[in-house]
């Protein structure tokens, strides 16, 4: 078997999730992707989205994103997103939020902060949905 990759997921303030994996899944603005070892060397942005991290201990870790880039070189894998969260994250409340930054928008709040609401309550959604094994085209 090939070597494993070695992902590095960093978001503003810190580093999200770090480790080796046999597999990355993700969404970029050309469409979903799926990172093995030895993939070809690549860079692309991100939407926001659930990344997959298939670790080599047989864990699988989602974790969302609000965007960002993802960068392929020589078995490295480095997703930097300026929002990254994994854990525990809720369908319900990632919802609400959603719903509530739709709702501003609707209502013409163009600002920066209701924009950065909208994409991490997508990137939530996405990857609630994912821990509960639901797909969805949010």
């Amino acid at each position: 078997m090939a070597d494993p990759l070695h992902v590095e997921v960093v978001s503003a303030d810190r580093v999200v999730w770090s480790g080796e994996a046999n597999q990355v899944v993700t969404r970029t603005s050309e469409g979903d992707v799926g990172i093995l070892p030895r993939h070809q060397p690549m860079l692309a942005l991100l939407v926001p989205n659930a990344v997959e991290v298939f670790a080599t201990d047989g864990t699988r870790e989602v974790i969302a994103v609000d965007g960002g880039f993802i960068s392929v070189d020589h078995n490295r894998v480095s997703i930097l997103s300026e929002f990254a969260s994994t854990g525990e994250i809720s369908l319900d409340r990632a919802e609400r939020e959603l719903a509530e930054a739709n709702k501003k928008l609707d209502e013409g709040d163009q600002s920066e902060e209701t924009r950065k609401q909208f994409l991490r309550a997508s990137a939530q959604v996405k990857a609630a949905q994912k821990l509960n094994g639901r797909q969805s085209g949010v």
